[in-house]
């Protein structure tokens, strides 16, 4: 499960390190809402990988999607986890690959390990048991001793002469729809507006028209005021921005892509 992302790399180079690259696939559900530098950084992973990228698309953005569910993703349900990325990898590897034969890897590492193995009350059962519950083998190197932090995995990607996305550099949390990720908080997307204003711009126009299309006060964001939880526009949060009012910027929430429904299941 390749994402374009640094812990998808360093799961897949954990992997090949240890087994070989003979019947690898780097499998890539393109939600075709990404940054020109993740395909860059995509093409040249799996070049250090020794494997070539296996793209796979639903075909639509994440705001086609939207529209056609009538729905606008958020931080608490994303369509787009489930339909452009989910179900999109489950058809080709149900089409393609022998559950008693197969290992899926993810990249998720050692801080997400409750969303692979589960919490301890049960309550979310984590995408291991799920997945095995249905046949299939799911691993996650990254959550496998010695615990590599990001940082780490940067610095190794580095070494190896790989150029990181410029996501990273920019100081988005990950690199995810270009950092439009609906699933991420508000710290992420203040940090979007301030690096890459154009693609924070784009986002806020879709997120308005979406908005009128449906004819209902939908927003990605939610807001905490007085205890009373309420729904902030993209919109609202950059002209708040732009009078100078300060945001926590630890709130820089996740995405989960092709993970958490399925943990949560």
């Amino acid at each position: 499960m390749f994402s374009g992302g640094i812990g998808s790399w360093a799961a897949a180079r954990r992997v090949v390190d240890r087994f070989g690259s003979d019947d690898v696939t780097l499998l890539f559900a393109d939600t075709m809402s990404e940054a020109p530098d993740l395909y860059r950084f995509l093409a040249d992973s799996a070049a250090d990988i020794g494997v070539p990228v296996t793209r796979i698309a639903d075909g639509r953005t994440i705001w086609q999607l939207f529209r056609d569910e009538r729905f606008l993703g958020n931080s608490r349900t994303a369509p787009c986890t489930s339909k452009l990325k989910k179900a999109v990898m489950d058809k080709w590897v149900k089409q393609n690959c022998d559950p008693a034969a197969t290992v899926c890897y993810v990249g998720l590492d050692w801080t997400e390990e409750h969303r692979f193995i589960g919490t301890a009350s049960g309550l979310r059962p984590g995408l291991r048991r799920v997945m095995a519950d249905k046949g299939w083998t799911y691993e996650a190197p990254m959550c496998e001793p010695p615990p590599v932090a990001k940082w780490q995995m940067k610095a190794w990607a580095i070494s190896r002469g790989l150029r990181l996305s410029e996501s990273y550099d920019m100081g988005l949390g990950h690199d995810n729809c270009g950092g439009g990720c609906v699933k991420a908080g508000v710290g992420h997307w203040v940090t979007l507006w301030h690096v890459r204003p154009a693609w924070y711009l784009a986002c806020e126009r879709e997120e308005h028209d979406l908005r009128a299309y449906l004819d209902k006060d939908v927003t990605i964001l939610t807001e905490t005021v007085r205890g009373v939880d309420r729904g902030l526009t993209l919109r609202d949060l950059r002209r708040r921005i732009e009078c100078g009012e300060q945001f926590d910027m630890f709130a820089v929430g996740g995405c989960g892509c092709s993970v958490d429904d399925e943990a949560a299941a």
